[in-house]
């Protein structure tokens, strides 16, 4: 009898065009509104802030480090194979002799695997921590990169390898729309944007958007702060066929709670709703049709 297959927990990405719009506190009432055993990944690894809210018990802290090339050059003959391969700059060949920027390596070995004369061996370079700790029902995974290191995306994804298969995911992806984004909301099953309706956030919210329709993942936007600006955000994801999964108010009640390290969630139960519905929403625009990047059937989404 042929096995039936399963769908995987869901993995829900919270991002944003910028920092500074609540991400975090979009990512930790997901979270709450489980209710329900479900993983939380910090994935802002130079700015992790998750664990100041989740302390929980620390069960496990392990360094990450990454296989940066070392050459032996009295074995090198300068044929610049290892810099042709880099796509990252971080080895060259001038004059005859190999430079290695360790800070711009992103550990992939192609280096040493290229040269002819074997010439370049790997050690390893520490780039940061991962903490793993448990609330309830949440388990918390958080990167810390460390000062001075300047390489993200090899540390988002050792907390992504921690991903546990069985439970469901919400990772706290890091502001913008480069590299460390791409790492951390690749193999999500929707994205969570979330904005402000003012002009920055209208102008960051439209690259985060071309970066997931690229990417070819579904997204809906969640507007923070509602009262503060206009209705300019509105109006752009209806002319985009974007879901407004939920707005947020501008409460002051939630930046004190936010300023105490207090779950929005736990300290103004009132808005335990919305984030259920978030969810709710949120679920169902993952397993709609998608095409272009665009979902094809919004029906009880916005």
């Amino acid at each position: 009898m042929e096995a039936v297959k399963t769908a995987r927990p869901l993995r829900i990405a919270v991002a944003s065009g910028k920092g500074g719009t609540g991400k975090t506190t979009v990512a930790l009432g997901l979270a709450r509104a489980f209710g329900s055993p479900v993983q939380l990944l910090d994935c802002d690894v130079e700015e992790p802030n998750v664990g100041l809210f989740l302390k929980g018990e620390v069960e496990g802290r392990q360094e990450v480090a990454i296989p940066v090339p070392v050459v032996d050059e009295s074995l090198c003959d300068g044929c610049g194979a290892c810099a042709e391969i880099c796509q990252f700059n971080a080895i060259v060949v001038a004059r005859d002799k190999p430079l290695v920027f360790a800070d711009l390596c992103h550990g992939c070995g192609g280096c040493a695997r290229v040269c002819p004369r074997g010439a370049i061996r790997e050690e390893p370079r520490r780039i940061g921590v991962v903490e793993t700790a448990r609330m309830g029902d949440i388990l918390r995974f958080e990167g810390r990169l460390d000062v001075g290191r300047a390489n993200v995306p090899p540390l988002i994804r050792a907390v992504r390898a921690r991903m546990r298969a069985e439970l469901p995911a919400i990772l706290d992806a890091p502001p913008g729309t480069s590299c460390p984004v791409i790492a951390a909301v690749r193999d999500t099953d929707v994205v969570v944007l979330v904005t402000e309706p003012t002009a920055f956030g209208l102008h960051d919210l439209s690259l985060a958007v071309e970066t997931m329709r690229i990417l070819g993942l579904p997204c809906g936007v969640v507007v923070n702060r509602m009262g503060v600006g206009d209705r300019r955000v509105h109006a752009y994801c209806e002319r985009e066929g974007l879901p407004i999964l939920a707005e947020i108010p501008d409460d002051r009640r939630v930046a004190e709670a936010y300023s105490r390290g207090e779950l929005m969630v736990d300290a103004l139960p009132g808005y335990r709703p919305l984030f259920e519905q978030l969810l709710a929403k949120t679920r169902r625009l993952a397993d709609a049709p998608l095409e272009g990047g665009r979902r094809l059937a919004m029906e009880g989404v916005s």
